[in-house]
């Protein structure tokens, strides 16, 4: 992420879940495409999804990118994918939150 983006969220004083809703709120297309990515790689056969690799995806694949989608957000999604679809826990692999 650039140094300038960094330093605005820094002086912004926003945690990263206050970031994440502020993002998620006005880009709901990009959940929208990750549960779709999940899904079907799932249904490929695959038991584990990583987010990480998810995010590079949509960052190639959506026509203009996707600006503010930040590596910080990852296990945020996964927690909110857990939450719509408990079906899908074991695929991702949660650590404890250091922060909010």
């Amino acid at each position: 992420m650039p140094t300038a983006v960094l330093e605005t969220n820094r002086a912004s004083g926003r945690t990263t879940t206050e970031q994440f809703h502020a993002f998620d709120a006005h880009n709901s297309h990009v959940y929208r495409a990750l549960e779709r990515m999940v899904a079907r790689r799932l249904a490929a056969g695959a038991t584990r999804v990583s987010l990480k690799d998810l995010f590079e995806d949509l960052r190639r694949h959506l026509p203009y990118g996707v600006a503010g989608l930040n590596n910080n957000f990852t296990a945020l999604y996964a927690r909110r994918l857990i939450e719509d679809h408990p079906h899908w826990a074991g695929a991702f692999e949660l650590r404890r939150r250091r922060a909010a």
